[in-house]
Formats: structure tokens, C-alpha cells, sequence
């Protein structure tokens, strides 16, 4: 079996410029009856192609580097065709004919340029170039010019017309070379997103959806959110989705003082509810009263402190006390106090 693979392998045409390898001689002896013993056989035939490439290039000689042995390759001697056809020559300019036509030729000027406002050598184009504009600190009046013109502003007008007299060239080439299709490569990729044959491009049809929905919004744009505003005809009102705030009547009445204490009602009932615990501590509300009880006890004359300690009860929840104070309570979550004192 090796010795047949090694005189396929002799018939193999190994390309390792382009690392490819093919079997001129490999026919299939018979149709694979399904497309699975089709795909095995190509998978089979395509590893036997690997494995002569891989030989082929332990073959050579190779040079030991940190990340292994590296060969370099021979020149590919066959030649693959083209994916995609030759560009076409760009057609010549107004300039370019014209200058041909003049004998005109094209000389390499330099990028450095000696100016003489500031004494040095600067770029001819670009940042910090020969004669800006911002360089200029006085320009010299001349016999022509109108009174009252800002020769400045003047100079920056001029400059815009010439950049855009220059783009209006640039566009005129890329129309004449898109007639040809021999576009630019750079500008291949933004022609087919953005026309430049100068026509606009059809305008979408819009849906009924869209136009009821601007509709809708020029309809509620008024003060009144188009309450009073006139209805076309077969208009449908719209529909107001949000939700109305509700205020409380202006003018006093019968029912306000119900509504103002419904609406206190339900604050408290929501906040008892939710922080009854936080709210009421009777542990904290005994032990003020009796400071405060303290505090008045002294102040007044001929009191002695012997009933200080008798005042305050020992336990605040039970339901009576040695001075005949009554107390019912409960712990702290959902607590309630009663109590009466002599």
C-alpha cells in the first residue's frame, strides 16, 4: 500500500509558491451512489493532497528560529487567473487634455518654499505653509479697492470659491470616469452607497402608518393637543393614551372637605401600614413623658426626689402599674399605646 501511494505521489503536481497540489490522473472508478461515500471519498483524495504538500516542504531547507524551523518558499510556478477583470485606464482630465494639447508638461516642484514674511523655509501645502492667510498680519491697500471692504474677509471669500470651484472639477472627473466604469478604488466603495452622476435618487413611498402618525402629531402640537382644532374629513379623533393628573377642585364646596380627607386618609393609612414599627415606639414614647415629667418635677419648689423612681413603671407593656395608670400594648411591630394616668 505505501508503494502505491508513494508512485501517486510522484504523479502529483506540487506548486509550493501557492502550496497547492493536484492529481492529474485521480478518476473516480464509479459514481459514489450517496452524497455521504462522496464527501468521505473527496475528504480521503484532498489528505492524500495535504500530506504531499507537507512533505514536499520538510524537503527543504530550513532555518532554525525561537518559534521553530521556517522555510522559505520557492516562486509559484503556476500561474492562478484573475478573480475579478483589469481595471480600465482612468480617461484624462480637462487639464490633462488641454495640457497635451498646449505641450504642456508636468514639473516636480519641491515641498519646501523659502517665505519671505517670516525668513524660513515651510511647507508648500498643509499646516504651517508658504503665505497663510494667518501669517498676514497688513495687506497693503491698493488704488482698485472699494472703501469700506475688509480685505481679509475678502481673501477668505476668494479662497472659498477656489475650493469649491475645485471640488465642482473633482466631481466633473469622477461622473466622466463613472460613464467609462473606470472608477478610483477608493471611491469604488462609496459610488455604490452614494450616487455622483448628480441625479437624486428615487424618493420612498411612505406608508400609511407614517402618515398617520405625523398626522397625529401635527394634530397635538397646539396648546389645546388639538382639542379645538378643525377635523378633516373621515379624520379619526385621537386618542389620548396617557394618563389624566387629577387635581383637587378650586372653588370650596360640599365635597371638598370629603375629597381633602380621603386624600389625607389614605396617605396616613399608607405610611402606617408600611412603617408601623418605625413610626410608633412605645418604649420611646414612656421614657419621654417621664423625662419630661422629670424635668417639671424639679423645677417646682418643696419636691422631693423619692417619687422620681416611682413614677416610671418597670415594664411599659404591662397592662397595669402600682399607680393605678392602665397600659395595653403590644411589641413593637403594629404597636398600639392606651393608657390613662391620675
Amino acid at each position: 500500500m505505501g508503494e502505491v501511494e508513494e508512485e501517486q505521489k510522484q504523479h502529483y503536481q506540487i506548486d509550493l509558491g501557492n502550496l497547492f497540489a493536484f492529481n492529474p490522473h485521480h478518476n473516480f472508478p464509479s459514481v459514489p451512489p450517496s452524497r455521504e461515500e462522496l464527501v468521505k471519498e473527496c475528504l480521503e483524495q484532498g489528505t492524500k493532497l495535504v500530506q504531499a504538500v507537507a512533505d514536499a516542504l520538510f524537503s527543504l531547507p530550513s532555518v532554525e528560529d525561537r518559534d521553530g524551523p521556517l522555510v522559505k518558499l520557492p516562486a509559484p510556478t503556476i500561474r492562478l487567473p484573475r478573480e475579478k477583470p483589469l481595471p480600465k485606464p482612468r480617461p484624462p482630465t480637462k487639464w490633462e487634455v488641454f495640457a497635451k494639447k498646449k505641450g504642456i508638461q508636468n514639473h516636480k516642484k519641491d515641498k519646501l518654499v523659502f517665505d519671505e514674511q517670516t525668513g524660513t523655509w515651510k511647507r508648500r501645502h498643509g499646516f504651517d505653509r508658504v503665505n497663510d492667510d494667518k501669517d498676514i498680519p497688513i495687506i497693503e491697500a491698493k488704488m482698485t479697492d472699494e472703501p469700506g471692504v475688509d480685505p481679509f474677509a475678502k481673501r477668505r471669500s476668494e479662497k472659498k470659491q477656489r475650493v469649491e470651484k475645485q471640488e465642482r472639477h473633482r466631481l466633473h472627473n469622477l461622473k466622466e470616469a463613472a460613464k467609462v466604469g473606470a472608477l478610483p478604488s477608493h471611491v469604488q466603495l462609496a459610488a455604490t452607497a452614494i450616487p455622483i452622476t448628480g441625479t437624486q435618487a428615487a424618493p420612498r413611498k411612505v406608508s400609511k402608518e407614517e402618515l398617520q402618525n405625523v398626522a397625529g402629531m401635527a394634530a397635538t402640537a397646539t396648546a389645546s393637543g388639538g382639542k379645538f382644532d378643525k377635523k378633516l374629513p373621515g379624520e379619526k379623533p385621537q386618542k389620548h393614551e396617557k394618563k389624566y393628573r387629577k387635581f383637587l377642585p378650586v372653588v370650596e364646596g360640599s365635597g371638598m372637605g370629603s375629597l381633602e380627607r380621603q386624600q389625607t386618609d389614605k396617605v396616613l393609612s399608607k405610611l402606617m401600614s408600611k412603617n408601623s414599627h418605625e413610626i410608633l415606639n412605645v418604649e420611646k414614647a414612656v421614657n419621654m413623658y417621664n423625662v419630661k415629667r422629670e424635668k417639671k418635677r424639679r423645677n417646682q419648689p418643696g419636691k422631693s426626689s423619692s417619687t422620681s423612681s416611682k413614677l416610671k413603671p418597670k415594664n411599659p407593656h404591662n397592662k397595669t402599674s402600682k399607680k393605678g395608670s392602665s397600659f395595653k400594648g403590644k411589641s413593637k411591630k403594629g404597636s398600639s399605646f392606651k393608657g390613662k394616668s391620675k
